[in-house]
């Protein structure tokens, strides 16, 4: 889960935290805890989940914003690479959608630092996700009168992409962790003790901390790259597009995601990802940036052995040293922060949507 400070000042922490020999550090750090409540508008959330689980979203109607973030998988992606649009591939695993209303930062890279209206536009608009023109979505949902039913009862008038825009981030709000052990004070005695271990010797707590768990910056742990993002043509061509509009430099020469360096454009940054919260982790595997890391347990195997290979990683990863019991125990904590699954009624919009605009099947092979 980290590594052993050999300095006096205060380090910043890697994606699954660097490690620290005295619990008593942990006190340096914002103290994790219950999430804080939410302000919710109930008409502008329902309006929001039912645009989030529509297909006629995308452009060709084919997909939604749960096509990659899967409710059952924690909102997450259930591949290690999200499928995106049809006909592209896609060069990053869709990380878990609970508790982002809570957050300061999105993207793994950390891109958008604003407000989920931002996020939400980039994603219904990149030609690798969505790839929707706004002005074709809103007039897709003027002729749904349902939507105009709903978008005026949340106060919105007639349908617009702002408004888009902003009841999406308002259903957001409802996808908190709710019920977990850890939350409810009913953790395991296993568990219990590998809070002491990342608060501790595994030094989690240095990265890890707050009520999301995640200190929001980006830092490179040496997670191994995920090659089928350049080995297959789909991936590639998404990969492609992202790094040409990002202005990243011999982009048609780069073989490793640039991660934060495509912010700052800094060589040190280059493979620096921002640090996931650690809520809802039970459901939302493959895990990292990439999917390359398959279990939890494999995740503590990971940190255990000083994290992975990378010219650019951090000096401070080293092993950690834990017993075969102190990862299982740190496994059961991990676990233990995971609560009740948002899948019912209140989260997933389970009723029918008109047919009007029929996906095209493989339409990349359909002859002009």
């Amino acid at each position: 889960m980290g590594v052993r400070v050999t300095t006096g000042r205060t380090l910043l922490a890697a994606v699954m935290g660097f490690g620290v020999a005295l619990s008593a550090q942990a006190a340096e750090y914002p103290a994790i805890g219950k999430l804080p409540q939410l302000k919710i508008n109930n008409a502008k959330a329902e309006l929001g989940k039912r645009l989030f689980f529509d297909k006629r979203l995308s452009g060709d109607a084919a997909v939604s914003c749960a096509t990659c973030h899967v409710p059952d998988k924690g909102y997450a992606s259930k591949e290690a690479l999200s499928p995106g649009y049809p006909g592209n591939g896609h060069f990053r695993n869709a990380s878990s959608l609970i508790n982002v209303a809570h957050k300061k930062v999105w993207n793994w890279d950390g891109r958008i630092g604003t407000n989920l209206n931002d996020m939400t536009r980039e994603m219904l608009t990149e030609d690798y996700t969505m790839n929707m023109d706004m002005r074709i979505m809103q007039e897709r949902i003027k002729q749904d009168p349902v939507y105009v039913q709903m978008f005026k009862d949340a106060g919105y008038g007639e349908p617009s992409n702002g408004s888009v825009r902003k009841a999406i981030p308002e259903y957001m709000k409802t996808l908190t962790s709710a019920n977990s052990p850890f939350d409810k004070g009913k953790m395991s005695a296993s568990a219990k003790n590998g809070m002491k271990l990342f608060k501790g010797k595994a030094g989690c707590i240095q990265c890890h901390n707050g009520p999301l768990l995640t200190d929001q910056k980006a830092h490179n742990t040496g997670v191994p790259e995920n090659f089928d993002v350049f080995l297959d043509p789909m991936n590639h061509q998404a990969f492609i597009a992202f790094t040409m509009f990002q202005g990243i430099p011999n982009y048609m020469n780069l073989k490793r995601d640039p991660g934060y360096y495509n912010i700052t454009l800094l060589d040190e940054d280059m493979g620096k990802f921002v640090t996931p919260s650690l809520r809802e982790l039970k459901y939302s595997a493959p895990y990292m940036h990439n999917g390359m890391i398959k279990t939890l347990a494999d995740v503590v195997n990971f940190y255990n052995q000083g994290g992975g290979k990378d010219s650019k990683k951090s000096d401070l990863l080293k092993p950690l040293k834990l017993s075969g019991k102190e990862k299982k125990d740190l496994v059961a904590f991990l676990e233990a922060l995971s609560g009740n699954k948002l899948t019912s009624d209140k989260h997933v919009w389970k009723q029918p949507y008109p047919a009007e605009y029929e996906a095209i099947a493989n339409w990349t092979e359909v002859p002009n």
